[in-house]
């Protein structure tokens, strides 16, 4: 009887002492992002399958509010030398991220040093490039991709006699196609979420022209903006005559609009292809997604559209047993049944090669063909040195003028091509600062 509680002892000091230690071991790796809602549940869920895979990292994730506001916090952070291991920034801060070396470590660097298996090859190239020094380095992980697509009603369509299986094609169809939407009751025949995204940044590379020079930023920080040509010009003037006929009406900034599609006010609606998950929970109504529209007065046929979204910045500043933890997070968020299970629940772009013919070889597109037009639609081609992406110092605030200048436009204050014109000569003041501290930090 002495001997059993002795040994009972023994084992409870062990447990009580081992325990805490393994506890201790457990090191966590604290991941800042900007997803909310839905999505930001899925965050949580990738989070915890992680975590439940093994037991000596635990991920941490943070939401810190929309993508710029993720971004100044992660800024803010390095600076006051707390940053979180893993940053979410949106792709219009690649430019920045780039520039501010000593805040980040690349993630094949990451990968290499921690004895992770890495390929950049696995990743499909029009979205990994983005991400992608000149000299070839992978500098983040290509998280939540997507591409802007055109969503259309079909019930809307039934009742203007209009063919649900035929979506509009060019914008001279969607004006058609809206006229007949209008004379069936409806107050407008679309909208469109993020218009600087889609309908200048996109609207440019579709149509395979320069949104700016050196290949759009990617051969340079010494570029200008080319948005005040005749595409530009066109396409918001018809905007404009468009609203001014209910043809369009504009939803606001960022995707406020969405509303005005998931309420059947407006029955065509651009946004984003990630937009595929709220639209399916709250539209109360069958809906397509096809390609976006292009101007077949100016190419017979489309290039490919640009990515939007968010990598994963590694920030610098961490214990290399922490960054070990990174890169197995890294390579459980690329995993195929992971990328293809985020794929399908949102909306957004599968990041590797695997994960793509994952879901294609299960038989979801062939169940769900909307789900594939996104991609499709930015392979189509190889992108050209006017498709492969934006890669510009200071994008949020030219961002920032882009969108009060077509406001401006909208509301009549003045044309398109002073709005366009405007935005060129502001846009350009914040390279030319972007390019002079640029150079004093590479010093």
């Amino acid at each position: 009887m002495i001997q059993k509680r002795y040994f009972f002892i023994v084992a409870m000091f062990v447990w009580a002492t081992v325990l805490p230690i393994s506890a201790q071991a457990t090191e966590d790796i604290q991941w800042w992002h900007a997803m909310g809602g839905k999505l930001g549940e899925k965050v949580n869920e990738l989070a915890s399958g992680f975590n439940s895979s093994q037991n000596q990292y635990r991920v941490v994730p943070v939401y810190k509010g929309n993508y710029t506001e993720t971004m100044t916090a992660g800024i803010a952070a390095f600076r006051s030398r707390r940053p979180p291991h893993i940053l979410q920034v949106f792709e219009v801060g690649t430019a920045t991220m780039m520039a501010a070396r000593r805040a980040i470590r690349p993630i094949s660097e990451v990968m290499a040093q921690a004895g992770e298996p890495f390929d950049s090859s696995r990743y499909i190239a029009s979205i990994s490039g983005y991400y992608t020094s000149m000299d070839g380095e992978m500098l983040s992980l290509p998280f939540n991709s997507s591409t802007p697509v055109l969503y259309y009603n079909k019930k809307a369509f039934k009742k203007a006699g209009l063919d649900p299986e035929k979506p509009p094609k060019t914008w001279q169809q969607v004006e058609d196609y809206s006229k007949k939407l209008l004379q069936a009751g409806y107050e407008c025949g679309f909208s469109t979420a993020w218009i600087s995204w889609i309908h200048l940044e996109n609207m440019s590379a579709w149509h395979n022209r320069a949104f700016g020079t050196k290949a759009n930023g990617f051969d340079g920080f010494d570029t200008r903006l080319l948005i005040n040509g005749e595409l530009g010009v066109k396409h918001l003037s018809k905007l404009v005559e468009w609203q001014n006929k209910k043809i369009f009406v504009y939803g606001g900034r960022r995707n406020l609009g969405n509303a005005k599609f998931n309420s059947e006010v407006c029955p065509m609606y651009t946004e984003s292809s990630a937009g595929y998950a709220g639209f399916k929970a709250a539209a109360d109504f069958d809906f397509g997604i096809s390609e976006l529209p292009y101007w077949s007065d100016v190419v017979d046929t489309p290039q490919n559209t640009i990515i939007g979204g968010a990598s994963l910045w590694v920030m610098a500043g961490h214990k290399s047993s922490e960054y070990r933890g990174v890169a197995k997070f890294m390579n459980y968020l690329s995993s195929p049944a992971i990328q293809a299970d985020w794929h399908q629940s949102t909306g957004y772009l599968p990041i590797t090669k695997d994960a793509y013919e994952l879901t294609k070889q299960s038989g979801y597109y062939k169940k769900n063909p909307d789900m594939e037009v996104a991609l499709k639609q930015m392979t189509r081609v190889a992108p050209s040195k006017n498709s492969r992406g934006l890669r510009f110092g200071n994008m949020v605030r030219i961002r920032d003028i882009i969108y009060n200048e077509l406001e401006g436009v909208l509301s009549g204050e003045r044309s398109a091509k002073k709005g366009l014109d405007a935005i060129v000569k502001n846009g350009n003041r914040l390279l030319r600062k972007f390019e002079r501290v640029s150079k004093t930090r590479s010093r």
